[in-house]
């Protein structure tokens, strides 16, 4: 058990990674694979809530669970990285700035699930080619191979919400009809206000714990499904990096309570029927039998520059769905403007001087 937690072959004594085909953990110097062990999960069960208030867990680490993983601190954006020994970290995944390791990982709170990696580095390669290569005026330095060996895989801390709720929600709808007679065109609207209720449960409902991963871009990237996460376990990070959680469980509650919120309303409208517009109003919700996990989602990013300004890409490590920005080259932007109103006003030429001969 304590050469795994190390991320040691047992055979030749070598760094092992997770590898992502296999699920496995796998030796690179002499390719042995063999099973993730079972871990003792007794300290990481997460503590019930009451109807209000999302109360903070107390799960910790088991002794001696921690051997071999240290900490690095980007001086850059503050965040704290964790890897393991034989993977090290010498960038920072959001920002891409220098790290220095700070000593041993400890403290902190113990995840309850991790979903593995699906897609190793080579898919993600070839999801940003792709993603790349659909899109007009990318500048060419953008497209060199140095920036794709620039992805980085990171555990991206989560919290997940689940509960019991009672939800009202008041809607405004309308109803639009129209006619016409022979001199007048008529539009009729309808106002109405539109009421539903009734209980609706909610598992996992997921919240980035970290400030350094935008939550626009981490939300793109969803869904995640949660059936593929397992029990936690150490060597499900070796070879890949893992973010140090930032934003507590009682900071992430609001947008928590949002999410539900939204998630409600968004159930009941889809027993709304017959109305040309339908606007929510408000919804009021008690949660009950609440409670949250922390988990650790796998993520593969890239950050890079071009002309002052940073791109940041992201890949859902589970799925394979890519999104991100794209620089865009001016130069051809307004090579391509020049090019269509030099043959747009060509094709207004020869509409005219067709009209003359005519």
């Amino acid at each position: 058990m304590a050469t795994v937690l190390e991320h040691k072959c047992p055979n030749c004594g070598g760094g092992v990674e997770f590898n992502v085909g296999a699920q496995k953990l796998k030796c690179p110097f002499c390719d042995a694979e063999f099973d993730i062990p079972a871990e003792d999960n007794t300290a990481s069960e997460s503590n019930v809530i009451d109807a209000i208030n999302w109360s903070a867990s107390n799960s910790g680490w088991n002794d001696g669970e921690t051997n071999g993983m240290n900490v690095y601190i980007c001086n850059s954006c503050g965040g704290e990285i964790i890897a393991d020994q034989t993977t090290g970290a010498s960038s920072c995944p959001y920002c891409d700035n220098p790290v220095v390791m700070k000593g041993q990982f400890s403290g902190a709170l113990r995840p309850d699930l991790v979903i593995p990696f699906k897609f190793d580095k080579n898919a993600a390669k070839a999801a940003l080619k792709k993603h790349i290569s659909t899109k007009k005026f990318v500048p060419k330095a953008f497209k060199e191979e140095n920036h794709i060996d620039e992805i980085k895989g990171v555990y991206v801390p989560h919290w997940l919400f689940s509960c019991d709720a009672v939800a009202e929600v008041y809607y405004h709808g309308q109803k639009v009809r129209t006619w016409s007679d022979s001199d007048y065109d008529y539009t009729e609207t309808s106002h109405f206000d539109i009421y539903r209720s009734g209980s609706i449960g909610f598992d996992n409902i997921p919240v980035d714990g970290s400030t350094k991963m935008a939550d626009d871009l981490m939300e793109s990237i969803e869904p995640f499904n949660i059936n593929d996460a397992v029990d936690f376990n150490t060597a499900y990070l070796s070879g890949y990096l893992s973010d140090k959680y930032d934003v507590t469980v009682e900071d992430s509650t609001e947008r928590a309570n949002q999410r539900i919120r939204e998630s409600a309303s968004d159930a009941f409208k889809q027993t709304v029927e017959g109305y040309t517009r339908l606007e929510t109003n408000s919804v009021n919700m008690n949660v009950a039998n609440g409670f949250y996990k922390y988990a650790l989602y796998p993520v593969w990013i890239l950050n890079t520059s071009w002309n002052g300004d940073k791109y940041t890409f992201a890949m859902n490590g589970q799925t394979g769905k890519f999104v991100g920005d794209i620089p865009t080259d001016k130069k051809a932007v307004n090579k391509f403007g020049l090019l269509l109103g030099l043959g747009l006003s060509a094709l207004f030429c020869g509409i005219s001087c067709l009209i003359s001969l005519l």
